[in-house]
């Protein structure tokens, strides 16, 4: 017979302890009703992987990465500026030694520039390519963030079952307690047994109590660690409606652990390979300081210098017309309208010198690259550790569970086996204390064993690289 988790119990006394109270009206209970949380296994992990924030921060990760992306490839783009000021000069110097020619009070000039960077010494690649680097680590690292919120909040529902489990284990011990002590009371009352088993019975019913308030608090953490990942309101309920089908269990277990294919490149990995191949394209960008840079630009716009303070509304020219009266006829002035002026150029930049700047930052550029080449073994190193180590934990958990299958039905014979010869006189009462502490122990270490070994192929899984499989479950009981 496999044993299965049962949380029947437990879930009755969250319901009793979450109850509204009596006195609420019928409107105010179905209110509260209504902002239950109703939570299966695959629910939490959807919820997780969509609302926690470690996967939240992981995504803006990716949104800061893919606008380096766009800032570096920026660089390598045309760039076009409109550019317009106005300038009133109050008092000018030349104007006033040379002529009046350069008495030009008022100026107006709006302009547009284009420019173009021709060459960079691969600046602008280099760049582009670890800008992009850098956006497809930090997609690794939420492939890799996912696969660990995906364990964690799969721990925190089934430790969360599991402390339910518990508690209804120590009711139900509790409830045992109680009917041994009226049997033996009946016993004394018919003289079959003595004050001293009816005392005895009474300490060990009370000894009981500190466990199932232990279970109660272990319950109320394992919930705040569930909402905590959930992103939960403390003030909201939460129900599990999901639990461990051990039937089949051991066939998607077994499919983890039973895998015999190489092992994938862990996304933690691919990061780290990533970082280096980024770091390398900043040694490229940083000896680009040493080679010279090559733009062209054109520049078009208009000018306009009015002799007085009102905005220039015509086109420019220039003839003896625009003059004032009685001046020469070989004079030549203009209309106070706007006038086009356009340039177009190359410029060359090289720095033959600047105080060893482009020595540091390549010295730099080459260290950065070295760190994460070391970074990248170590990443190597502690996922091969965790692939051990995963799975050695399975092959525990695998021996525990299978050892717990049929102690259960076996210590729950044997209790009750206890019961019935004390009740015929042929046991003591210490038996019987002896053969329920063993059910207990024996329910106990099965619930416990069924979720670590689930959780032992989950953490084997994620470690792997691979798909981490959902536990086989079944609606509650109610």
């Amino acid at each position: 017979m496999i044993y299965r988790i049962s949380f029947t119990t437990a879930v009755a006394t969250v319901a009793s302890l979450l109850a509204t109270p009596i006195a609420l009206s019928a409107q105010g209970a179905a209110s509260q009703a209504g902002d239950t949380v109703r939570l299966t296994i695959a629910d939490a992990v959807t919820r997780v992987i969509r609302e926690s924030d470690e996967s939240r921060l992981a995504s803006a990760q990716i949104e800061i990465a893919d606008a380096q992306v766009t800032s570096a490839r920026a660089t390598g783009l045309p760039q076009m500026r409109l550019a317009g000021n106005y300038s009133q000069v109050l008092r000018n110097a030349r104007a006033q030694i040379v002529g009046s020619i350069f008495g030009q009070n008022f100026n107006y000039n709006s302009n547009i520039n284009v420019s173009q960077t021709l060459f960079q010494g691969g600046r602008v690649f280099a760049g582009a390519r670890a800008a992009s680097d850098v956006r497809q680590g930090a997609r690794y690292n939420v492939a890799e963030t996912h696969a660990q919120l995906s364990v964690d909040v799969q721990r925190a529902y089934l430790s969360a079952l599991l402390q339910r489990e518990l508690e209804a284990i120590q009711s139900r011990n509790l409830q045992l307690a109680d009917q041994r002590i009226a049997l033996v009371e009946q016993l004394q009352t018919a003289g079959r047994a003595s004050r001293y088993e009816v005392l005895r019975a009474r300490v060990e019913r009370t000894n009981l109590e500190p466990a199932l308030l232990q279970a109660r608090a272990g319950r109320e953490l394992a919930d705040i660690e569930l909402r905590r990942l959930l992103n939960i309101a403390s003030t909201r309920p939460i129900e599990l409606t999901s639990e461990i089908d051990t039937a089949a269990l051991r066939v998607v277990v077994r499919g983890v652990a039973g895998d015999s294919s190489p092992d994938p490149v862990r996304a933690s990995e691919r990061a780290a390979q990533v970082t280096v191949d980024a770091r390398r394209e900043g040694i490229r960008v940083a000896r680009a300081d040493l080679l010279p840079t090559i733009s062209t630009f054109f520049q078009t716009g208009y000018t306009a210098l009015p002799s007085n303070n009102g905005f220039p509304t015509v086109w420019g020219n220039t003839s003896n017309a625009n003059c004032p009266p009685g001046s020469p006829s070989t004079r030549v002035c203009q209309n106070n309208g706007w006038f086009a002026d356009r340039t177009f150029g190359v410029q060359v930049s090289w720095p033959l010198f600047d105080g060893l700047r482009a020595k540091g930052n390549i010295d730099l550029a080459q260290a950065q690259e070295r760190v994460a080449r070391l970074q990248l073994a170590q990443e190597r190193e502690l996922v091969a550790v965790e692939r051990a180590r995963a799975r050695a934990e399975f092959t525990r958990a695998e021996a525990a569970f299978e050892a717990q299958r049929q102690n259960v039905t076996e210590a729950d014979e044997a209790f009750r086996i206890a019961s019935l010869r004390f009740e015929r006189g042929l046991a003591t009462q210490l038996e019987v204390s002896d053969a329920q502490l063993l059910l207990l122990t024996a329910r106990t270490n099965a619930a416990r064993a069924t979720i670590d070994y689930y959780l032992a192929a989950a953490e084997l899984a994620r470690a792997r690289g691979v798909e981490i499989p959902l536990p086989p479950t079944r609606p509650t009981t109610r």
